[in-house]
C-alpha cells in the first residue's frame, strides 16, 4: 500500500487501515480532516504536492468515521497533520491552512522545521 507510484494521498476508512499503512510505510503524513471543513478542502492540492515531491506516503482520515483517532492523535481542530516515522508520531501541525513550501519542509525535516 504505497502512494509513491501514483503520487496521490490514500483515503483511510479507520484506524485499522491506518495501522496497516503504518506497518507498510516508514514515513507517513496523515491529514485528519472533517467533511465540510473549508481549510481541509483547501489543503487537498497542498497534500497532493507533498505526496508527489517527498518520500512520505500521504494519507487522509476523517476522525468522525473512527472516533478513536481523536484521542489517539489529540485532535482539537481540523485539519491536523501528523507526521509518523516507523509507526511513531514524531510531529504534529494543527495551524489550519499550511502553504505548500512549509508543509514540504515539515515533512522533509521530520517535523524539525516547526520546532
Amino acid at each position: 500500500m504505497s502512494t509513491r507510484s501514483d503520487g496521490k494521498p490514500v483515503r483511510l476508512a479507520d484506524g485499522d487501515e491506518l495501522d496497516d499503512l503504518l506497518a507498510a510505510e516508514s514515513l507517513v503524513l496523515l491529514e485528519l480532516y472533517t467533511n465540510g471543513c473549508g481549510k481541509c478542502q483547501a489543503m487537498e492540492p497542498v497534500i497532493g504536492t507533498v505526496a508527489r515531491v517527498t518520500d512520505a506516503t500521504v494519507a487522509m482520515a476523517n476522525p468522525g468515521d473512527d472516533m478513536t483517532l481523536l484521542d489517539r492523535f489529540e485532535v482539537r481542530s481540523t485539519p491536523t497533520f501528523v507526521l509518523l516515522r516507523d509507526g511513531e508520531q514524531v510531529a504534529t501541525l494543527a495551524d489550519g491552512f499550511v502553504e505548500t513550501d512549509r508543509m514540504v519542509a515539515f515533512v522533509e525535516s521530520g517535523g524539525e522545521s516547526e520546532r
